[in-house]
């Protein structure tokens, strides 16, 4: 069996004050704080701007040896541009994340549904995709997300396993279940796997404004992702990052999920 590393989706949530935070740690000691308890973080701030390579730096040097991070690609990239005409938007932030020496985990290719004005086939978006992922540095690991459940083909995986690109196995209200997809596509594309807790954001957002406690009781799909990383980690090690909007509070999620994979 392979390592199984887990974290969340980010770390700098004033609503874990109190409860994962300590009450007086200031914001500037979150991250250090959380690498003490997580090996691993997505970072999503950078999918809404690109970072600084200062900052990034700041964000190395925060952190133990053994902690890795994971960095949305911008969407300037991926939404707007769709990747293309973006060589110097890319160029800046790979200058960037490169800060991060070892720590740099990965760098995730995020694209929403694609309809048919934007792409009209899955060929069509491997068209761009597949030149896009030719060109990306050998020595800065990627992973792809694509939140188009009728284009999970062995066209798509095949361009990924091309490229090494590490596809995104999502658990999220409108794509199949990473269970589903372990068991039944060949979903390993690339050095590692990776998973995503993303769960429904508007559904929590109608029962709670505070990002604090779980609200929503997803023990079935934590059981059941569970079971899909038990499957992917007898092939290769799996990254597993869980967000608030899961079920409410990321790091209870993280102890659930930790006491199924425990069980199994």
């Amino acid at each position: 069996m392979f390592p199984i590393q887990i974290g969340t989706c980010g770390w700098s949530y004033n609503d874990w004050r109190g409860t994962f935070y300590p009450s007086g740690l200031g914001a500037s000691e979150y991250l250090p704080y959380y690498a003490e308890r997580f090996p691993v973080v997505e970072v999503d701030s950078t999918f809404y701007r690109p970072p600084s390579a200062k900052v990034v730096a700041e964000w190395r040097d925060k952190t133990p040896d053994h902690f890795r991070f994971s960095l949305k690609v911008p969407r300037v990239i991926t939404h707007e541009k769709v990747l293309a005409n973006c060589r110097q938007d890319l160029a800046g932030y790979i200058g960037a994340v490169r800060e991060l020496g070892a720590k740099l985990a990965c760098c995730v290719l995020q694209f929403g549904y694609f309809n048919k004005a934007a792409f009209a086939t899955l060929d069509a978006f491997l068209g761009s995709l597949d030149p896009f992922l030719a060109d990306w540095p050998t020595d800065v690991p990627v992973a792809v997300e694509l939140r188009n459940k009728a284009w999970l083909k062995p066209a798509l995986f095949d361009c990924l396993r091309r490229h090494r690109a590490v596809w995104v196995l999502t658990d999220q209200a409108w794509m199949p279940s990473p269970l589903y997809q372990a068991q039944r596509l060949d979903v390993i594309t690339g050095p590692f796997a990776y998973v995503r807790l993303l769960g429904d954001r508007a559904e929590v957002d109608a029962k709670t404004e505070t990002l604090d406690r779980v609200v929503i009781d997803r023990r079935d799909q934590v059981h059941a992702d569970a079971a899909a990383i038990r499957l992917l980690a007898q092939r290769v090690v799996v990254l597993t990052f869980v967000n608030n909007h899961f079920a409410g509070y990321a790091p209870q999620t993280i102890q659930e999920l930790q006491a199924a994979l425990d069980e199994s």
